[in-house]
This record gives structure tokens, sequence and C-alpha cells, in this order.
């Protein structure tokens, strides 16, 4: 079992650590925020003082924060009191230039890296069902499949430096817009007096088939695991869905590439959280999309 230090104990990052605490690594946990400290401490992993105390003799390092920015200065401030050779693995979700930067840091130091973001929200975080997106030298990436597999279930690699990030955000610039169009199809559906179980058995199993519609369905009733069946309490909230396609639309920019209906979807989900929906599951966009039929 390796010794780990985990820095980043957030609504993803909590469960995830205690997750490589079950399956038996001594894990050295950091977070600023004292109550997230305190619920690792009673998950079973010890608390450091401050982010490079929680490195010290690690094996393997794992950050799991907001954006490049926290990464790479949290990357700054432990990468050189890392032990040479160890492995630093980022699970957080950024721009792929920061996440480019962070291996670059990485080299220059000694040390092996992963970018790893991942997918499955809340409910895969504890359930270690999570997918890893990964970018790294295969060296790196052989180093820290059998480390993520205590956290997910598929562990994908996705090519270099950065690579893992570019993957992320295209797949959900892909939910993100999927779910606007299953919303959309629901709200019609509604007007047309058809039923949401109706319209679910025939999209289901027909040609509009997709994860929105089957894992996720944004209305009650059809798929009872689905946040519409819970308030559309988050697994992954609009705020966060907001984050990720505005880093879609960034490497777009950057890459010169045409995205339209990601940045439709992206203007979609921000005039929702600026209503003051951030904190709502992003497949409660369907209340967004009701709401305009009234204008």
């Amino acid at each position: 079992m390796a010794n780990i230090a985990f820095i980043g104990l957030g609504n993803m990052g909590g469960p995830m650590a205690a997750n490589l605490v079950k399956a038996g690594h001594k894990v050295t946990a950091f977070d600023l925020v004292a109550a997230s400290r305190d619920q690792a401490k009673a998950d079973g992993a010890a608390i450091a003082e401050n982010s490079v105390a929680s490195v010290k003799g690690a094996d393997i390092v794992i950050t799991m924060l907001p954006a490049g920015k926290h990464v790479l200065s949290v990357w700054n401030e432990v990468i050189p009191d890392m032990t040479k050779g160890a492995l630093i693995i980022d699970c957080s979700t950024i721009d792929v230039e920061s996440a480019k930067q962070a291996h670059a840091l990485a080299t220059r130091h000694g040390a092996l890296s992963v970018d790893a973001p991942v997918s499955g929200g809340t409910g895969g975080a504890k359930g270690a069902t999570l997918t890893f997106m990964c970018g790294g030298e295969e060296k790196a990436f052989a180093a820290a499949k059998s480390v993520l597999e205590n956290m997910g279930k598929k562990i994908v690699h996705c090519g270099g430096a950065g690579a893992g990030q570019a993957a992320k955000i295209c797949n959900n610039m892909i939910l993100g817009i999927s779910m606007i169009g299953v919303g959309e199809a629901f709200a019609l559906a509604e007007k047309l007096g058809l039923s949401h179980q109706a319209l679910f058995d025939v999209a289901s199993t027909s040609s509009g088939q997709c994860w929105a519609l089957t894992s996720y369905c944004p209305v009650p009733g059809p798929v009872p695991a689905s946040p519409a069946n819970n308030g559309y309490k988050p697994g992954f909230a609009s705020a966060l869905m907001v984050k990720d396609l505005t880093l879609a639309q960034d490497a777009a920019n950057a890459a010169g590439a045409a995205t339209p209906l990601g940045k439709h979807a992206q203007e979609i989900y921000k005039a929702f959280d600026a209503a003051g929906h951030g904190g709502v599951d992003f497949s409660g966009i369907i209340q967004h999309v009701r709401s305009l039929a009234a204008k």
C-alpha cells in the first residue's frame, strides 16, 4: 500500500480520499476548510497542518482543486518538498494550458505527473465508480493506474500532457448540449400532452437515446436515481457546468475550433446560473427551458 498525500477535500475530493483509506492506503490530507479536514479525519485520514507538510514522505500526491491557478499555486508549493521521483496526480478540471504548465513544473523537479480529471459526479466519488481521463507519459500513467482504480471503475490514458483535460472538456460539452436538448424535448412533450413516461419509453430505446436521458433524466419518474427525483439536489451543479463549458470555449477559441452549439449551451447555463440556480443540478436546466416559453 502507498503513502498518499491528498490536497483538496471538497465534495469530490473528500469521498475520493476516503476510498483510498478504505483500500488500505496511508492517506495524509489537507484542505483550507476546517469542516473538510474534520470529515477526512473521521474517514480515517491523517491531517497535515498545511499542504507542504502533507507531501513529506509521500509516494503519491493527489490534488483536487477548483481551478488552474489553484493547481499551479499548490504544485509550486509542494513539488520542491516531494520525494524525488514521486508521482503527482491532479484530478481537478482545469484549462489545458495550466495542466501543461503543471506537467512542465513536475518534470523540472524530477517528478512523474498525470492530469486525471474525473467524470461521475459526487455519486461516483462516493461509490468509487468515477471515470478518470488521464494525460501524461506512459510511465506516469502506469504508476497512477492502480491507485486511480481505488477511486474509479474506468481509467483511460488519453495521451500526453493535458490530454486528460482536453478529453474532459470535450466530454462535458457534449453533456451540456445533450442535457439542454433532452430538456427541450420534455418541455415540448408537456405542451403537446405527451406524458414523461411515454416520451422516455420511446426515446430511451430509439435514436434519441443518450446518457442525459437514460441516466440523468431531467423530469421526475422515469429514472428513479436522477436528481429530478430529489429536488434537483446536485450530483453535478449547474455552476460547474458553466465552468466546464467556459473551459471548452476558451480551448476552442485558442485552437481555432468552431463550437456554435457549445457556445450556445454556455450562454444558456450562464443565464440559469445568473438567475440564482448555480447550486441546482445541471439537469435542472429544464426549468430554464420551460421559463423561456413564457417570455
